[in-house]
């Protein structure tokens, strides 16, 4: 089940919302949504409820376990023991074929039989979900917050459905006082409809109008595309790539504000970054963050000299480029990012701070550009191909008329949205009229905004729902993570 599907819109949240706000007392209501989360998640991934369930009450008590440890060598056993658990689970369902796959390609180079295994099927959301019981099992060894009493806490922790499939990751440490006790406010649940609502519009409207030049762009890089079209199907990705994940961290955030819950934000403008470092401050922040304070810092973060720090970034993003998929073009996507990390933190990290604010934006822009095509390429030739073609090298004329095709009327609105959207538009219009309207003309100009607002709201939703009708790309681009 999708957040942008009818089925979800129309008929789960509003029997989820209503029963929740019958449903007397902070346990029950705990357990009502508990018991949904499962429900949601069930509705495409029946086969492995039983799994998370498993795995969910086996770090319940693994968490009782290390809790418990007094000694500071028992907990660090009992953690490190428990780390293994996850990862191990996490490594057999989404990198058991990969392996098995480069380990065949060596054993035929040697002339050896090769291993034979069955395909594993990849669980839905199982990456959000393993960092999700690392991070339960990792704040209690630091103290950050003991173990859970109920294991329907851990669950709804680990279950809950607005961040089950595709986050953003929260931490045991900020969700358990939120578990325990919360409000549902009248401004906090608008708020939740706001967000939820230009989420969707996101998803919809931009999002999914972009995928489909982008698809045909892409694929046409097999047998050689243009410059242009290579340049604009790199771009229309940013964009798609950016109003999908958004899209769907603005209404997760929103349905955990319905709720009573605060959510971590996960993105910050992230192409207006001068920086590949600036751009991780502000692009996917639960798991920059995530990967910061369970990897990078545990392994010396920038404590140590120049080069242990740069070799830590490279670690940390291969590690990064490796979660989001077992294939080689997201290892060394994550590895470009580190290596462009890493050099910033050499002397080239201060010539490019001296740098006009328009240069250091450009460059960053196109780092993460370059990237996007590594990491929306099927394979490395596919990348190569198409980065050389946005270069101009080997790169066959596409027909005439494709452009015309690929460029409708929609797409181009789509993409102007989406590049005005990227930027602090709106903090721009609300300084600039600050200064031009006179101060009694300025608050009924905002007076008329929140008269008009629910109005423009309940537009944006009936189109993005309209939207569903004929749309016939709908996934979330991090669900496959």
């Amino acid at each position: 089940m999708v957040f942008s599907s009818p089925i979800f819109l129309f008929f789960f949240l509003p029997i989820v919302l209503s029963c929740y706000f019958f449903v007397p007392g902070i346990r029950l209501k705990n357990l009502w949504l508990l018991l949904a989360s499962i429900l949601f998640y069930a509705w495409g991934e029946v086969t492995f409820v039983s799994l998370m369930l498993a795995s969910t009450l086996a770090n319940y008590f693994l968490g009782l376990w290390v809790d418990g440890k007094a000694s500071t060598g028992g907990r660090k056993w009992a953690v490190a023991i428990t780390i293994v658990f996850n990862i191990g689970i996490l490594a057999f369902f989404k990198y058991a074929n990969f392996l098995v796959d480069n380990f065949n390609h060596l054993l035929s180079a040697l002339g050896l039989a090769a291993i034979h295994l069955n395909p594993v099927r990849l669980p839905i959301g199982i990456s959000f979900f393993t960092f999700h019981a690392l991070s339960y099992v990792i704040d209690i060894y630091r103290r950050k917050c003991p173990a859970a009493r109920n294991p329907a806490a851990v669950g709804l922790y680990i279950f809950f459905f607005p961040q089950l499939i595709a986050g953003p990751i929260l931490r045991w440490n900020s969700m358990a006082p939120q578990i325990a006790r919360r409000i549902v406010t009248r401004e906090g649940f608008a708020e939740g409809i706001r967000r939820f609502i230009y989420g969707l519009a996101k998803k919809m409207l931009i999002a999914n109008t972009l995928a489909v030049p982008v698809g045909q762009i892409f694929s046409l890089s097999q047998v050689g595309v243009s410059p242009v079209l290579a340049w604009l199907g790199a771009g229309f990705y940013a964009l798609q790539i950016y109003f999908d994940f958004s899209g769907y961290s603005d209404m997760a955030v929103g349905l955990g504000r319905m709720f009573g819950f605060e959510f971590l934000e996960n993105f910050n403008q992230p192409y207006i970054s001068q920086s590949v470092r600036d751009f991780w401050r502000r692009w996917h922040i639960s798991l920059s963050t995530w990967f910061r304070d369970y990897v990078y810092y545990p392994l010396g973060g920038n404590r140590g000299s120049k080069s242990r720090t740069c070799a830590n970034l490279v670690l940390v993003f291969f590690l990064c480029g490796l979660w989001h998929g077992a294939s080689w073009t997201f290892v060394i996507w994550g590895l470009f990012h580190g290596f462009f990390l890493a050099l910033e933190r050499t002397r080239f990290g201060a010539w490019l701070a001296a740098w006009p604010q328009v240069f250091r934006h450009g460059y960053a822009l196109l780092v993460v550009l370059f990237g996007w095509v590594l990491f929306r390429a099927d394979t490395l030739p596919q990348a190569a191909a198409y980065l050389a073609a946005m270069f101009g090298v080997g790169s066959a004329s596409s027909p005439e008329n494709l452009l015309n095709l690929i460029l409708t009327r929609q797409v181009i609105v789509a993409a102007l949205a989406g590049i005005l959207l990227s930027m602090p538009t709106g903090a721009w219009l609300n300084r600039e009229l600050t200064k031009l309207l006179p101060q009694p003309l300025w608050q009924l100009a905002r007076l008329a905004h929140a008269v008009i607002l629910p109005a423009v709201l309940i537009l944006i939703f009936i189109v993005s729902a309209a939207w569903l009708a004929g749309d016939t790309y709908n996934p979330f681009i991090y669900f496959r993570f």
